[in-house]
């Protein structure tokens, strides 16, 4: 039988691991849309954005951040995985909503990231000291 920190931990992993699935897939649905590719190949531009080299490695980093919590939520100990699983999610969703589309596709998997990260806050808010 697993401890009741193993239980939060996987639970929180697999929560993270849910999210990063929903934005990959969001991500390439939106290289479906019409014009997209284009869009972004002849402009350099998506959806308006314009594309740098800085806005690159900003986004890498906002999107390394889902990557890191499930380690983080597997591996760390209590007290540091808890505060992180706090935090992290007020950044990750600033992210998809600040960062995101108005296409239908993404609006439907941004609602779903943003209840999972509601999910994960609320599992490291209510996770006891284990006895």
């Amino acid at each position: 039988m697993l401890k009741e920190n193993n239980n939060v931990q996987t639970k929180l992993m697999v929560l993270w691991i849910f999210v990063k699935l929903n934005v990959i897939s969001a991500d390439l649905l939106s290289f479906l849309q019409p014009g997209f590719l284009k869009e972004l190949t002849t402009s350099g531009t998506a959806e308006g954005l314009v594309i740098t080299p800085s806005f690159l490695v900003i986004a890498a980093v906002l999107l390394e951040i889902n990557i890191v919590m499930i380690l983080v939520s597997k591996f760390v100990t209590r007290r540091i995985n808890r505060k992180l699983n706090m935090i992290a999610p007020i950044i990750v969703a600033a992210f998809i909503v600040g960062g995101g589309s108005l296409a239908p596709h993404y609006i439907f998997f941004a609602t779903i990231e943003l209840i999972a990260l509601f999910f994960i806050m609320k599992t490291a808010i209510q996770w006891k000291i284990e006895s």
